[in-house]
């Protein structure tokens, strides 16, 4: 059995990169066979993903090889490794989940809107699953590329004025990230002389003080590559444009696009910069704790001022990615394990919700928004019209559209009892939790802004849903019944149905959240796995 077991981690990416490949000389006209095979590929990702999960949640010695995977026998740090840990697989089964999410729903008409759709999103798959896997940062940047290659494609499928005028944006601005990511490596590298992120975490408390600030550096300019593609302000001004314009599948499983970046800072953060670090532990905590708060306040006014439901997903995608990178910025290990419950819950829902916007929107008159706010800012009233009865029936679809939107306002607002409630309570827990019996801490001004931020935050997603629900489900002007197929609110449904079993299930969640918070303040653990797993075959 462990025979077979020890291949599994570097099965999510060789499965979806030869799918992507086999699929792309097949006639375009076959798209549902296309579709189909994409389909039963993700499903494998998915399953693996979750065995990894369950392995690594099993403890240490239930992964064979340490969950170490040597590519070619060659052990780190000179040999390319993957490593699975809690945290990669939570992300494996996050990112699966939503390519299954997209692959459903595109089968209904989106994935006809273009030229290999099915490739491009295999390949998607497999660069972000390679980049939570990678243990150094040189093939970290080779599936990084991989991830926007196949994120250029799916943002400009389907065409039209607005998605090339929002990808030009989109692939100047990490195209930009891209080139500051080769310099950041190179100067890790030329410092250290090693880009395995392992053998990098043993040797910079030892670094001469030159050498340590071309590294520190090194991951600044690195920092700011990975913090454009998690959106921070001001580098998110290309964010919810572009993810308002393109498909809704590819909108949806663009949501994880933003936590890859956050995986990175959380990886390296911990890793590299974490307590064992001598000075720089800690390196770069005062500029994510910063921009974390500027991005959610950013968020949450765009929030406020959005009247399209795209452009409010799109800004609550920055919020979610400003209250993550504040939590890590705030620089308390209590916080870890509420940040992952939250990364996992928020991007879930915004995921359901990009999903649900086109369906809802496919029954409403273009101009309805700007009649509403004409008439809601001017008054614009017949006094003498007598009032109309009021209570009628409302059709199926719409109250199945409506309850899930429901379902999302709650989730996005952070309101009890479901996962964002619950997780926006284990930040704040963690936020004033005593680190041990006896030890005082001071809760700074950070701390309550953080908190003001968060409490704000959730009131302008409450306001601006139901601002946008009143019209949409009560309200609507010229609005017609739109016809919605099972396997387009499938996965709006199943997603929704994930957030409210973590709701229900949030205590076991939440322990394996904390075994992985553990394991990340433990960086010790991670670099003995990497650099002493035994070669296959005991060589």
């Amino acid at each position: 059995m462990t025979d077979w077991l020890q291949h599994l981690p570097v099965l999510p990416v060789i499965v979806p990169l030869a799918v992507a490949a086999a699929l792309i000389p097949v006639d375009e006209r076959e798209r549902t066979l296309k579709g189909s095979i994409s389909f039963l590929s993700t499903v494998a990702v998915f399953v693996v993903a979750m065995i990894l999960m369950r392995l690594s949640a099993a403890g240490e010695g239930a992964l064979p090889g340490a969950g170490v995977y040597q590519l070619g026998n060659w052990p780190a740090p000179f040999g390319i490794v993957l490593v699975v840990d809690r945290l990669s697989a939570l992300m494996l089964c996050l990112t699966s989940g939503l390519a299954l999410a997209a692959q459903v729903y595109s089968m209904a008409r989106w994935h006809t809107a273009g030229h290999h759709f099915h490739s491009l999103l295999q390949l998607l798959v497999a660069g972000i699953n390679g980049a939570v896997l990678t243990g150094d940062l040189f093939n970290l940047f080779v599936f990084f590329e991989m991830m926007l290659a196949a994120s250029y494609g799916l943002l400009l499928h389907g065409s039209g004025p607005l998605r090339v005028k929002a990808g030009l944006h989109y692939v100047a601005i990490n195209l930009a990230a891209s080139s500051l990511f080769l310099v950041g490596v190179s100067l890790i590298y030329g410092a250290t002389g090693t880009l395995n992120m392992a053998d990098l975490a043993t040797k910079l408390p030892a670094l001469a003080p030159e050498s340590r600030m071309l590294v520190e550096t090194g991951a600044a300019v690195l920092g700011i590559a990975f913090l454009v593609k998690s959106g921070m302000w001001p580098l998110s001004f290309w964010l919810p444009t572009a993810y308002a314009a393109t498909t809704p599948p590819v909108a949806a499983i663009f949501a994880v696009l933003t936590k890859v970046g956050i995986y990175v800072i959380i990886r390296l953060g911990l890793l590299v910069f974490g307590t064992a670090a001598g000075a720089s532990a800690g390196f770069g905590q005062s500029w994510l704790l910063a921009g974390g708060m500027a991005t959610i306040a950013f968020g949450a006014i765009g929030v406020l001022a959005s009247q399209a439901m795209g452009r409010l997903a799109g800004y609550s995608v920055l919020v979610s990615s400003g209250t993550l990178l504040a939590a890590i910025g705030l620089g308390h290990p209590e916080m870890i394990a509420g940040a992952l419950f939250y990364l996992v819950s928020s991007t879930l829902t915004i995921a359901a919700f990009f999903l649900l916007i086109e369906l809802v929107e496919r029954g409403r008159d273009a101009a309805a928004d700007v009649l509403a706010v004409t008439m809601e800012a001017f008054g614009d009233f017949d006094e003498n019209e007598e009032e109309e009865e009021v209570g009628v029936a409302i059709p199926g679809t719409m109250a199945v559209l409506g309850l899930c939107f429901l379902v999302c306002a709650v989730l996005l607002s952070g309101l009890p009892p479901l996962s964002g409630f619950i997780a926006k309570f284990t930040l704040l827990h963690g936020l004033f939790d005593v680190p041990a019996a006896g030890q005082a801490r001071t809760i700074s001004a950070a701390d309550w802004t953080y908190v003001a931020l968060i409490i704000l935050s959730g009131l302008a997603a409450m306001i601006a849903m139901n601002r946008i629900g009143i019209r949409t489900f009560w309200a609507s002007i010229e609005g017609t019944v739109p016809r919605v197929v099972v396997i387009e609110i499938t996965p709006v449904v199943v997603l929704l149905a994930a957030c409210i079993f973590l709701s229900f299930q949030a205590g076991p969640a939440m322990r394996y959240m904390q075994a992985t918070a553990d394991d990340l303040l433990n960086p010790g653990g991670y670099s003995d796995r990497v650099l002493t797993a035994p070669r296959a075959g005991g060589q």
